[in-house]
């Protein structure tokens, strides 16, 4: 359960007009308007949320959500009532076609005697619900009475996932769902196939990762073997994702970073070797054939997998001496999207791809990435709408040199706008056919070390950003960075969400002096599942004389944290298909011993009584890429979210006595 724990009420002035003397709500992204009333409102632990017959059919499941997400994060036991008469206390949900000045996604908030969210359409009131729990979160001793007009400036603000080049499970999709709801982000694009860079392969293409995520029944063996996702689990997180708010755009990416493809089927790579295997072959029949399959796999028949109203083609980066053919490929694509009643979405890439051969883009989605590849203004050009993706702002790309690990966010936040890909670049704004922008995580270091927690802890803090950028629009004039940077470090994951694993405060996972014994095969369980960056966690332990060999001494929902590692009296750690060892140290048997061990970002640190034993940072493999003639590093991360909802396990457990547990975050 997520607590209240600060509150958090400001009397700053911001908005789109001014309200002198109105205490303003801190919510991420931040209200449009706030016109606020004397006196407070202080919502019940029990209550009802009201919705009317009429809109039960389009507001019960809004509803549901927000009584189950009251429970979770305040210990709320609120029911949903279809009568349509709220009464003092209430919280009513309604729907309201007078209100379409607000457009599909606004909604007001009135908070009197009762709490009122009015919208136009479904969505408008789910978005209400989401700045509603951020209020009572941000106000633990009663609302502000007011009334909040709020809509967003721009309409598509998202968020895209390579759960190709590291695979993501289907629960971290599910959490992520709910994290972009709860800041309004109402687009995630899942890039479901992609691979590694050969050079870091051997200069191989044969032994370089790649992975195709969805199951396929017409090509049996095209799945990656080490993670994907069921026809129907896909299916089902979209109907999930629309129940928040979002709409999920799958992405199969043709006809370049293909690898995937070509290693299921390499008559289907170019036969100019120097493109590269990951590069489909522009003019065979069969290419075609497949890809046109593999589409129509997902979105022919009465159920199909892709449900959502686009898909993403592709369509970045081939080889600059195919131009001409590559737009064609891009013209079929598209048209083939069309005919299923999709809107298509591109890289487009036309900037560099340059040729005779028209691209018709009306009807399409363009995801501006590159100033020089397609850049925003040559995609406003040609009539499509547009999306910025720009790589220079808004890609990560965890743990390498190039792009960003963290963005940057203070820069971002006093200057940067949606429709900008070039620091200090004068943009256009108003456009209609500029719909928004959208954050990008790209895995390409495959094997790097980096857990899906890691990625969130990159991601998490851009997409606050993103999404006051996107809603509020311009508001660093009347919040600072500093304030809006501190009101983001407080404010919830998402309703039952924590992939940070924060804690609140420090504790002890069993009294001080108590001493607890383990045989192999007895666990204890703890409230705490687990500590995220930086934190520092220690306990005092003593092996039997014949200790347990890779003995599991902590286990938590995302690692195992490991004593005597294959019997050499090591500590080790293993978290996303990963194992980390500590060389430097060897425990000695049936002896006390204590230990310390403090993770942060960058790596993961052990203390053996008092002394720093070893740092796991900095381990660095050299390769040459021969295609481009230098050196190439590869960077790999030993960090650790340390587990902590079990000591000791049924089946590998620690054999041996284990006192003094305490954890908590700390500051460098």
């Amino acid at each position: 359960m997520i607590k209240k724990t600060l509150t958090l009420i400001i009397t700053c002035i911001f908005g789109i007009s001014s309200f002198a003397g109105n205490n303003v709500p801190k919510v991420i992204p931040a209200l449009q308007s706030w016109k606020g009333q004397s006196g407070k409102f202080v919502p019940e632990k029990t209550g009802t949320i009201v919705i009317s017959k009429k809109d039960s059919s389009l507001l019960m499941q809004t509803a549901a959500i927000l009584a189950d997400d009251m429970k979770e994060m305040f210990g709320y036991e609120y029911t949903v009532s279809i009568t349509g008469k709220a009464k003092k206390g209430d919280i009513s949900l309604s729907l309201n076609n007078k209100k379409d000045r607000l457009g599909s996604e606004g909604y007001e908030c009135s908070i009197g005697t009762k709490i009122e969210i009015e919208a136009e359409t479904t969505k408008g009131v789910f978005w209400g619900t989401r700045t509603l729990l951020q209020m009572i979160y941000n106000q633990p001793n009663g609302l502000q009475k007011g009334k909040a007009t709020d809509f967003p400036k721009y309409p598509n603000r998202g968020f895209m996932i390579d759960v190709a080049r590291k695979f993501f499970t289907l629960d971290f999709l599910k959490d992520y769902v709910k994290i972009l709801s709860f800041y309004k982000i109402n687009e995630l694009q899942i890039h479901l196939n992609d691979n590694g860079f050969v050079e870091f392969s051997d200069n191989d293409w044969n032994k370089t990762y790649s992975a195709f995520r969805l199951e396929s029944d017409r090509f049996p063996g095209l799945t990656a073997k080490d993670g994907s996702y069921t026809k129907e689990e896909f299916r089902n997180l979209q109907i999930m994702a629309q129940q928040y708010g979002i709409n999920i755009i799958p992405e199969i990416d043709v006809p370049a970073h293909a690898l995937a493809f070509t290693h299921y089927n390499p008559q289907l790579a170019a036969d100019n070797k120097e493109y590269g295997a990951d590069h489909l072959d522009l003019y065979k029949k069969e290419v075609y054939d497949f890809a046109d399959s593999l589409f129509d796999e997902y979105l022919s028949g009465d159920n199909p997998v892709f449900i959502g109203p686009e898909v993403h083609i592709g369509t970045d980066e081939y080889n600059l001496k195919e131009a001409e053919q590559f737009r064609r490929f891009t013209n079929h694509y598209i048209s083939l999207i069309k005919k299923y009643g999709k809107t298509p979405r591109l890289w487009g890439s036309l900037n560099k791809m340059k040729g005779e051969t028209e691209v018709n883009l009306d009807g399409c989605v363009v995801s501006a990435w590159n100033a020089n590849w397609m850049d925003v203004k040559t995609s406003l050009v040609t009539g499509a709408k547009v999306v910025n993706l720009c790589d220079w702002f808004l890609y990560i790309v965890p743990h390498v040199n190039y792009y960003h690990d963290f963005l940057e966010y203070e820069w971002l936040y006093n200057n940067w706008k949606p429709e900008m890909m070039r620091k200090g670049e004068t943009v256009e704004t108003g456009n209609p056919n500029f719909l928004g922008a959208m954050l990008a995580v790209w895995n390409d270091r495959v094997g790097n070390g980096v857990s899906q927690q890691d990625v969130h802890v990159r991601c998490f803090p851009a997409i606050q950003l993103l999404s006051d950028k996107l809603w509020k629009g311009e508001n660093q004039e009347a919040v600072p960075f500093k304030d809006f940077e501190a009101l983001c470090s407080t404010t919830p994951e998402a309703p039952g969400v924590n992939l940070k694993a924060k804690v609140e405060k420090s504790g002890k996972l069993i009294e001080d002096g108590k001493i607890l014994s383990l045989n192999g095969s007895e666990t204890v369980t703890n409230s705490v599942k687990e500590i995220g960056y930086p934190y520092a966690v220690e306990f005092e332990l003593r092996t039997d004389s014949v200790p347990g060999i890779d003995a599991i001494l902590f286990k938590g929902p995302n690692s195992e944290f490991i004593a005597n590692w294959h019997n050499t009296g090591k500590f080790a750690f293993r978290r996303d298909g990963y194992e980390f060892v500590f060389h430097d140290y060897r425990m000695p048997a049936g002896e006390w011993t204590k230990i310390r061990i403090e993770g942060d970002v960058k790596g993961t640190t052990l203390f053996v009584n008092g002394k720093k034993a070893e740092r796991l940072e900095g381990r660095t493999r050299e390769v040459y890429n021969f295609r481009h003639n230098r050196k190439d590093k590869f960077w790999y991360l030993e960090t650790l979210i340390f587990p902590l909802e079990t000591i000791g396990d049924k089946y590998m457990g620690f054999k041996g006595e284990i006192k003094n547990i305490s954890y908590g975050h700390i500051e460098y």
